[in-house]
């Protein structure tokens, strides 16, 4: 088992869930959580900008424990919102910056 966290806007959804689930499965756990209909939501993988398809599995795509996967919801419009995440906000001066060694 591992799990997955979802983020929208300022709330993230820790979902447990095994490799081999399709992410339909994982929307049917988030419509639970969230209200959204599953056919409502969008999953995407953040680290790759991915979209995930329904009928793949997490293994599949290459979601792997811990991923972080934002999650946007169709408007009236029907068209999906643009990944919506807020950071916290961060009190103790500015964020860190990743230094990468080249």
């Amino acid at each position: 088992a591992m799990f997955i966290r979802v983020k929208r806007k300022k709330t993230t959804y820790f979902i447990h869930c095994d490799p081999t689930e399709t992410i339909l499965e994982i929307k049917q756990k988030l419509q639970s959580l969230t209200d959204h209909p599953m056919r409502d939501q969008r999953l995407i993988l953040l680290s790759t900008e991915q979209v995930l398809e329904d009928v793949k599995t997490l293994a599949a795509q290459k979601v792997e424990n811990d991923a972080v996967v934002a999650l946007t919801t169709r408007q009236e419009n029907g068209e999906f919102e643009d990944i919506n995440i807020e950071k916290p906000e961060d009190h103790h001066g500015p964020l860190e910056t990743d230094v990468s060694a080249v």
